[in-house]
């Protein structure tokens, strides 16, 4: 394991300027976040020319990597031109990580349809758009992590469960995400063991449960959780890393900086401080054992 940034939070600072501040801070891993016509970095100019050679060159140079490339867009738009848009671009996300050498497209569950719940739109919809999103990836070597975004229609373990059913094809897996697990009151230590094999990424994102705002507004209510940086808030991150461990995952711990308490940077170097205790114990006890 080891920790790494989701790049979201830079904007439109190119991803070049990014890779060296990366490699300056000891950051190996890199979730690069794409968009059509974002500056940091867009997949379709990254295609061209020599931009991913320039960029495998940016990386070697400051030792860090692009482990993923992150795609949250929702692929269930109900205009279904704007559908077919956000899908082809998808897909020229998995062209781009093929390029690049990495196996990892993180992407959105989509969100529920007009006039449909989250699980009725995995049902009657979710086949027919993700199937062959999906079978596009696998023919490439690329596999499709699906971040837990409650809003998107990944929330509780039956509507995980649901997606599988949906499309069961082995690329098709998960980001997976513990922040969005434990203010519902969701087992996301059991989840690790539950999901392990469709587990190919993971976010490190805490969350902080406001005990006196929850009492106040109730659980339906809002205001009374907030996310945060890693080491600030309820994830028991020891017990969280041990689970992963145990399924052998061996991938980047992704900083997922949506912590507005803190600047960016400072951010992302606490939460790297904080997990790196984690995992360098961890190597320190096999060295020894």
């Amino acid at each position: 394991m080891q920790v790494g940034i989701l790049t979201a939070p830079f904007g439109q600072v190119p991803l070049v300027d990014v890779v060296r501040w990366a490699g300056q801070q000891g950051i190996r891993s890199l979730e690069v976040a794409v968009g059509p016509g974002s500056r940091h970095c867009d997949v379709r100019t990254l295609l061209q020319g020599k931009a991913v050679d320039e960029l495998k060159t940016a990386c070697a140079a400051a030792d860090t990597h692009v482990t993923a490339i992150a795609n949250y867009a929702n692929q269930l738009e109900p205009e279904l031109g704007k559908r077919r848009q956000t899908n082809d671009y998808l897909k020229a996300t998995i062209d781009a990580a093929q390029a690049l050498g990495i196996d990892i497209v993180c992407a959105g569950g989509g969100m529920a349809l007009p006039g449909k719940d989250k699980l009725k739109t995995i049902r009657e919809d979710v086949p027919d758009v993700y199937g062959p999103i999906v079978e596009y990836a696998a023919s490439k070597g690329v596999k499709i992590a699906l971040e837990n975004w409650f809003a998107t229609n990944l929330q509780g373990f039956d509507t995980f469960d649901a997606m599988f059913e949906a499309v069961s094809n082995a690329s098709f897996g998960l980001n997976y995400d513990p922040s969005h697990l434990i203010w519902q009151g969701v087992d996301y230590l059991d989840g690790v063991s539950r999901y392990a094999s469709r587990i190919f990424y993971v976010h490190a994102k805490d969350c902080e449960i406001l005990e006196g705002r929850r009492r106040l507004v109730g659980w339906l209510g809002r205001g009374w959780w907030r996310y945060t940086i890693p080491g600030s808030g309820s994830i028991a991150w020891g017990p969280f890393i041990g689970r992963l461990r145990s399924i052998k995952y061996g991938g980047p711990l992704s900083i997922e900086h949506e912590d507005d308490s803190v600047g960016r940077e400072d951010g992302f170097l606490m939460g790297k401080d904080f997990l790196e205790g984690f995992i360098s114990g961890a190597r320190r006890t096999a060295h020894y054992a």
